[in-house]
């Protein structure tokens, strides 16, 4: 398992959307482990259960963001990437304002949720293409930049807003999702020439994917 993993992070794709997911849901962490406190703070002083509205909306993002699998299926996966890492920058700047307005935190956090279960989705599936035959490893191994960029985004957030407030959280979380988009337009078009030249759900995308030295 451990000789698996280790030849996965030789392969641009599986180390490309590994970065992508942890920039991912650091942004993500930031957000779902922050937003309650100003919410809890003047003005608004909302309960746990009103807070707990908030995810609703998130929820319906979430859902929104079921077609990112067809839009994988017919080849455009990369494509929904850098455009939902876009709206994922493009979230935060009515995500911090939750301080004056209630509705742009709502149409944030929608968006938010969409870009980052579209990316997810998208990510997941690359990854299984080129590994067909080992997709538990695969998902397995990505997973762990998943866990570590959300507990990195929930520690970040939690000592940057006794500082900062949650305008210096909101950067943090922006900071987070350009950083993810600037490791997919690097990795761009050397992903989308190797799609044209392999067919979809064979493994050699990942062998041909590896770092030279």
């Amino acid at each position: 398992m451990l000789i698996a993993l280790g030849r996965l992070f030789r392969e641009r794709l599986f180390v490309s959307r590994g970065l992508i997911a942890f920039f991912l849901f650091a942004s993500f962490g930031v957000l779902w482990s922050g937003l309650t406190l100003p919410l809890a703070a003047a003005p608004w002083h909302l309960s746990t259960a009103q807070i707990g509205l908030f995810g609703l909306a998130g929820l319906a993002g979430a859902l929104g963001a079921s077609r990112a699998g067809r839009w994988a299926d017919a080849g455009r996966g990369n494509i929904v990437t850098g455009s939902a890492l876009a709206l994922l920058a493009a979230s935060w700047p009515a995500t911090g304002q939750a301080t004056w307005s209630l509705w742009l935190v709502t149409a944030g956090v929608i968006v938010l949720d969409f870009a980052v279960q579209a990316v997810h989705v998208s990510n997941q599936h690359l990854l299984t293409a080129a590994h067909p035959h080992r997709t538990s490893s695969v998902i397995g191994g990505y997973m762990l930049f998943y866990s570590l960029g959300s507990a990195t985004g929930a520690t970040a957030t939690t000592a940057l807003y006794s500082t900062a407030g949650w305008v210096g959280s909101s950067i943090l979380g922006a900071a987070f999702a350009l950083c993810a988009l600037a490791v997919w337009a690097v990795n761009r078009y050397t992903i989308q020439t190797l799609q044209r030249n392999v067919r979809p759900h064979t493994s050699t995308l990942g062998q041909d994917l590896e770092f030279r030295p």
